[in-house]
Parts: structure tokens; C-alpha cells; sequence
């Protein structure tokens, strides 16, 4: 693993790795074989600036499509599998990219145009991660997860530091948040602006085999688990705040379902809801067991009592359909089901597919809009819809690659 050293380092591992490949250094072997996890998958993208490292590993010769356009050849890396294509693109948006080997489709995903807070700063403290910590469950029976915390720099382990939690952790975790959300740099730079307070991030991932019984299954059990299991271990080591009004939970896919029936379920204990490609379909609908699936949850919405929340909460067009569900159009139930109650809410609805890239685009956004007006005074507020949210109408769905008659 390429260390992250941020702080005092003369480059970032990123810049390293496509300044190698612009010059066509032969530390580009090197640097791809020992560097930078997630490069030989559909998660080959690597970003800084302007400039899009793909790579991918493969037998045969290899191309990338970028954008729907034509594909065009990747250059092998002598002594390896892996081809390359470096190109310039814009920022400030989302890319889907789909790599070929003997013409047929390798993988394709979605890669963010990083906005500036998602790069390291002169002078920006970072936090500090810990070793990976592992616990084994008595609500989910024999089970074990890993878990890592990172804390930002300034929080305050005395009194108590706000929370957050975050699903399917080991996504974001050293260099593999490189290349995904970039947690821990936009939020040490948030911090250094003090538009979010530092705080103590739970990075949780789920056990193995159980993600989807665990994240999609809706009810207050993985609730109870955070609480009664993983916070207490936290606490062992780290003060967090009690107060709902100073705790966040956030996920993607089935980890954003799971972050949105936390918060349903113990709203006085997690108020704050980041919600990325959510999962609100019948993946864990199960009627023989009287079991919903996570498609309940906008008419839950629609139909319970208001509960005190803020939802940020994002998706894109070319989001999955399958035979459990479309994750864009309960997406956009969801949201129409927070306007109709009145909730403190936003929705961020792009062109995207089922690829965290529109949420890490997003996340300086997202996470200074959640966390806005939070003061250390404070244990408790109302949350009420923005003026500017109040004026606008339902969400309407239009069919954009269909003809009406």
C-alpha cells in the first residue's frame, strides 16, 4: 500500500501514480502492482485534476469507452496485465466509463470529476485513522465485522465529539477512499473551513456473507446492533456525543436504506441521514415471513407521523432496474414522500448509474448542508424545510428514450 502522508509529503499517491503515466515511467509498474486497490476492476479510475488515469487488467488487448463514446485503445504496462488511458476531462460532473477485452465489456462505472475540497490542502490538519478493530455480534448470531475510526483533527474527546457512522467502511478506509468518496480528505477540509464540526467517524463494515440481511432487512435490528454493540466498543476508546442532534449515519446502495431505517427507527439517536444510490427495493421483501421490502419505506413516510430528520439524499437516471425493483423511481418516491411530510430534505437526482461517483462529486456539498448550523452548545433543534425547498413542486418522471404514441 502506498502511504496517504498527506501532511509535510512532496506528492499525493494519486498525482504520483498519473505522473508516471503521463511520462511513461517505469515506476508505473511498480506503483500500479503495489499502490492503489481497485485498479483492475470496474473501479479503475484514478482522478486528479483534470486528469483521468483508467486502468484495468486484462489478457488481451484493451479499450475504454468514456461517456458513450466511441472506445478507443488503452496502452499495456510492460511486465504487467494492465492497460492504461490517460485523458483530460471535465470536472465538476460525473464520467461513466466502460472497459472491452475481445470486444466484450469488462465492466462499466461512473468516476467523479472531484470538486477542489476533495483534494489535500496546505495547512488542513488531517485526522487520524486507527488499526482495524473486529467484534463479534450477539443480534446477528456468530457474526464478525471489522471496524475502523477516524477522527478529525480538533475533536473533542473530553466532552464528547459528534458522530457519524458510516456503512460498508472498509470502502473508505486509507487509499481505498482515494478512489471512491475521498471521506477523510473532504471532511478534514471542511473542518478547517468549520462548515462541519470534527467529529469521530465510525467506519463499519458489514459482516461477511450477511450485507444484505443486515443493510436491506427493514426493521430496528441493525439499529439495536449499532447501539448496543459497535458504539459501545467505540466508547471504550473514544467520547461521543449521546444527543441525536450530534450523530449522522450515512451509507450507499443498500448501506443508504440501512442509514435511512437507523434514523427512522431512533430518530433521538441519529438525526442526520446521507442516503447515496439507495437501495429502497425488494431485495430482503420476504412475504412468506410478513416481511417488507425496503420499498416500504417512502410510504412510511408518506403515511407515519413527521419524525425529526435531515435527509440528504441522491441518485441517478441510469440507476438499476431489476426483478427486485428500480432504484431510480423509488428514489424518487422517497423524495416526493419527504416533501409531502414537510421534512428538512434534499435531492440530488443526476444521470448516473449504480457508482458512488455522484456522491463523492457531491460530498463537500452534502456533508456542509447536513451538519449546517450545528453548535457545541446545543443538544437538541427542529428541523424544518428550507424556504427555498418549500416553493418547488413534486418531482414528475418523464420518459426521455420512448416516444408517447
Amino acid at each position: 500500500m502506498i502511504a496517504v502522508g498527506i501532511a509535510g509529503a512532496q506528492s499525493h499517491p494519486l498525482e504520483e501514480v498519473i505522473d508516471a503515466a503521463r511520462t511513461g515511467s517505469p515506476r508505473l509498474k511498480e506503483l500500479l502492482a503495489s499502490g492503489l486497490p481497485g485498479l483492475k476492476g470496474r473501479d479503475g479510475a484514478a482522478v486528479w485534476g483534470q486528469e483521468f488515469l483508467f486502468a484495468v487488467e486484462s489478457e488481451t488487448a484493451a479499450m475504454v469507452s468514456v461517456d458513450k463514446q466511441p472506445a478507443v485503445a488503452m496502452t499495456p504496462v510492460a511486465g504487467t496485465r494492465y492497460w492504461v488511458r490517460l485523458m483530460t476531462l471535465r470536472l465538476g460532473t460525473t464520467h461513466t466509463y466502460t472497459y472491452l477485452s475481445n470486444g466484450k465489456t469488462v465492466g462499466t462505472y461512473d468516476v467523479a470529476g472531484y470538486n477542489p475540497d476533495a483534494y489535500p490542502k496546505a495547512g488542513v490538519a488531517p485526522g487520524k485513522l486507527s488499526a482495524m478493530k473486529t467484534l463479534t455480534s450477539k443480534i446477528y448470531p456468530g457474526m464478525t465485522a471489522n471496524y475502523w475510526v477516524y477522527v478529525n483533527a480538533g475533536a473533542d474527546l473530553t466532552r464528547g465529539a459528534p458522530l457519524m457512522v458510516w456503512q460498508d467502511g472498509e470502502t473508505i478506509v486509507g487509499n481505498a477512499d482515494l478512489l471512491r468518496l475521498r471521506m477523510q480528505i473532504v471532511s478534514d477540509n471542511l473542518v478547517h473551513k468549520k462548515l462541519i464540526p470534527p467529529m469521530v467517524h465510525v467506519l463499519i463494515a458489514p459482516g461477511a456473507q450477511t450485507r444484505s440481511v443486515q443493510y436491506d432487512t427493514v426493521s430496528d435490528r441493525y439499529g439495536k446492533y449499532l447501539m448496543e454493540e459497535v458504539l459501545p466498543e467505540v466508547e471504550k476508546t473514544y467520547k461521543v456525543r449521546q444527543d441525536g442532534y450530534s450523530r449522522a449515519v450515512a451509507g450507499a446502495s443498500s448501506g443508504a436504506i440501512c442509514a435511512m431505517n437507523v434514523a427512522w427507527y431512533f430518530p433521538g439517536q441519529f438525526s442526520r441521514v446521507l442516503s447515496h444510490i439507495g437501495s429502497y427495493t425488494g431485495i430482503q421483501w420476504r412475504p412468506e415471513q410478513g416481511q417488507d421490502g425496503g420499498y416500504i419505506v417512502s410510504h412510511r413516510v408518506r403515511r407515519e407521523a413527521r419524525k425529526n430528520l435531515r435527509v440528504w439524499l441522491s441518485d441517478g437516471a441510469d440507476d438499476i432496474e431489476n426483478q427486485t425493483g428500480s432504484w431510480p423511481l423509488n428514489n424518487i418516491q422517497l423524495a416526493n414522500a419527504l416533501k409531502m411530510k414537510g421534512y428538512d430534505f434534499h435531492f440530488r437526482f443526476g444521470e448516473g448509474s449504480h457508482a458512488i461517483a455522484q456522491g463523492a462529486l457531491d460530498l463537500p456539498e452534502s456533508l456542509a448542508w447536513l451538519w449546517r448550523g450545528w453548535e457545541a452548545s446545543k443538544t437538541a433543534e427542529t428541523y424544518e424545510m428550507e424556504e427555498a425547498e418549500r416553493g418547488k413542486p413534486l418531482y414528475r418522471v418523464k420518459i426521455g428514450n420512448r416516444d408517447a404514441w
